[in-house]
């Protein structure tokens, strides 16, 4: 990842100007040395700006991100795909040897989504309900394990504080006068950028030998808003980190990011049975804040560890369970289908196992899967032709850009990789050969989490 230490000024100045020409739409007039006329304000259809205008806004939103996390691009992630987004997928293209087109081939979609991938989980990246605040951010959990509570919000650091990120709530209170506190406080603080515009404002600038930036939002009378605070040495990880926390920033949202389900205090999911020992893999979502798990038939269960949206569960005593073999594709795509068990509503009280066809491909959260299972799916298996696990179910509410946006549920991919990476982190093989799709069936389990 290259150095983009003078990135985040530039990327903040995008946040709140993004009609400024830097991050603008591509051109609407006819370029001169085009013979061809078209109507202004079209460019135009072989364009690299009107094939991406063709595509669904959630896969231009899902291409930005990817290019921020890879350090190619540090604007706004909304779907806006002009000369700079263009530029950034060019440059991708030509750091991987390929054809300078500004447009990606299936393939070069995928290594870009992949690379995407690998980057959130060496950092650890996780969208979270800040509880303190209301508010929806995205961390780096393993750059910032340490947590505490504040007076205005929550406070994640690093062991020794070389990466801080600080969440606020001011009720109370205008935007201009939250923005003036802001430029002041703390005393050392030296803003070298700020700008207020609509109903947020953004300061960056350094604090101390660290860099810092603020990014704060107005409703109702009330200021939410968070701070990242990195030392330089940090500015390589970090910088992409943070165009990718501004961007994942939702002050006000509508619902929660599991998308309002993990309320319930019964929640019915699906797992995937993984080792002979009994461990199951499922959605980490899906059984937060559990006051305790079951495997219906089989007892309670503990919560071993948790990685990249993964939660991996124990089972003990199990003598009787085929684990399901991983598929060894990193990045899976076309048909699979999705082995779990149905929410007891859809199915009349019964647990049987069904399956369904889905596609899978690159999206918002990593990779997409369509059409999007019920309720009772998260966690199920995603399998290719040889019953093999490639993925896991993870529902996801639909996101869009813009604050409080939300819409019909979605679901995403998590990839095998990701299993089999937490799988090797607690010294468990995993399984491998071929179990057909009625062993890939008696390998998937229904999960009960109880919630307090």
């Amino acid at each position: 990842m290259r150095n983009r230490g003078a990135a985040l000024v530039l990327f903040l100045g995008c946040v709140a100007l993004a009609a400024d020409a830097l991050f603008a739409p591509a051109p609407t007039r006819p370029q001169a040395q085009r013979r061809t006329a078209r109507p202004p304000g079209k460019p135009s259809a072989g364009t690299p700006p009107a094939v991406y205008a063709a595509m669904p806004e959630a896969e231009r939103i899902a291409i930005q991100l990817d290019l921020i996390w890879i350090g190619e691009y540090n604007g706004m992630a909304n779907g806006d795909f002009g000369e700079a987004s263009v530029a950034a997928v060019k440059s991708f293209q030509k750091n991987n040897a390929g054809k300078e087109t500004g447009l990606l081939n299936p393939d070069e979609r995928l290594r870009l989504a992949e690379a995407a991938r690998v980057r959130r989980q060496r950092v650890g990246w996780q969208i979270m309900d800040d509880r303190a605040t209301g508010a929806q951010i995205g961390l780096p959990i393993k750059l910032v394990s340490q947590q505490r509570p504040t007076g205005a919000g929550t406070h994640w650091q690093s062991g020794h504080g070389e990466v801080q990120i600080d969440t606020f709530r001011v009720p109370s209170v205008t935007l201009a006068q939250a923005f003036e506190l802001q430029k002041k406080q703390p005393p050392h603080r030296k803003v070298e950028y700020s700008v207020m515009k609509g109903d947020f404002f953004v300061l960056s600038g350094m604090q101390g030998l660290k860099k810092f930036y603020v990014r704060a939002h107005e409703k109702d009378h009330e200021v939410r808003g968070v701070t990242v605070l990195y030392d330089q040495a940090m500015e390589g990880i970090m910088d992409p980190v943070a165009v990718a926390a501004s961007n994942a920033f939702e002050p006000f949202p509508t619902s929660l990011v599991g998308g309002g389900a993990l309320k319930r205090k019964v929640e019915y999911a699906s797992g995937v049975v993984v080792s002979p020992a009994g461990d199951i893999a499922t959605d980490a979502r899906a059984v937060t804040e559990c006051e305790y798990i079951l495997v219906p038939g089989r007892g309670r269960v503990d919560r071993l560890a948790e990685q990249e949206g993964v939660a991996l569960l124990r089972l003990y005593g199990a003598r009787d369970l085929a684990p399901l073999p991983l598929a060894s594709e990193a990045a899976p795509r076309g048909a699979v289908t999705l082995a779990g068990v149905a929410d007891p509503q859809a199915q009349g009280g019964q647990g049987a196992v069904s399956t369904m066809r889905a596609e899978v491909t690159p999206g918002t959260d990593g990779v997409a899967i369509a059409p999007a299972p019920g309720q009772g799916f998260a966690g199920a298996a995603a399998l290719d032709a040889d019953g093999r696990l490639v993925g896991l179910v993870a529902p996801r509410p639909q996101v869009v850009a813009g604050p409080g946006a939300a819409g019909a549920g979605t679901a995403a991919l998590i990839p095998g990789g990701a299993i089999k990476a937490l799988l090797a982190k607690q010294g468990i093989a995993p399984a491998s050969g071929r179990a057909g799709l009625d062993g890939a069936k008696a390998a998937v389990v229904r999960v009960i989490c109880v919630r307090e």
